[in-house]
C-alpha cells in the first residue's frame, strides 16, 4: 500500500491535483502500477504542459546526518548549497570556503535550513 503522497511523488504531479482527480488516500501497489503504466488523459496532459523549468517534488537531504525528504519546492527557494536539518549546531555544518558567504533561509521542507554560499563580489 502507499499513500496518495507516495502516489502524487511516483507519478510527478502536486498532492493536490492527486486528490483532484480522485487518487484514493491510500492505494494498492498494482493500482499504482496502472496508473503509471496506462496514465489516464488528465495526467497525459499534465505531463505535456510542463515547462520543464522547476520541478515538481526535489529530494532534500541533510549534509550532517543525511535525513532526507521529498518536498515541493517554493518559489522563493534559490539554489541551495546544501541543506541541514534546523536542529543542528552551526559548527556542525561543512566549512564555508574562502572568499564565500553564507545566507540561511529557513523553513525548508519539514525541517530544513537551507544554506547558500556565493562568491563575495570584489570592490
Amino acid at each position: 500500500m502507499v499513500t496518495r503522497r507516495e502516489a502524487a511523488q511516483a507519478l510527478d504531479i502536486p498532492l493536490e491535483m492527486a486528490h483532484r482527480h480522485g487518487i484514493p488516500s491510500r492505494l494498492s501497489d498494482a493500482e499504482l502500477g496502472e496508473l503509471l503504466d496506462s496514465p489516464p488523459a488528465w495526467l497525459l496532459q499534465s505531463r505535456a504542459n510542463r515547462t520543464g523549468k522547476r520541478p515538481v517534488w526535489v529530494q532534500l537531504s541533510c549534509a550532517v546526518c543525511g535525513f532526507s525528504e521529498m518536498a515541493r519546492p517554493k518559489k522563493w527557494w534559490p539554489d541551495f548549497t546544501y541543506v541541514c536539518c534546523a536542529h543542528h549546531a552551526p559548527y556542525e555544518r561543512p566549512d564555508l570556503a574562502a572568499g564565500l558567504v553564507r545566507s540561511e533561509y529557513e523553513g525548508v521542507g519539514s525541517r530544513f535550513v537551507g544554506i547558500v554560499d556565493v562568491s563575495v563580489p570584489e570592490a
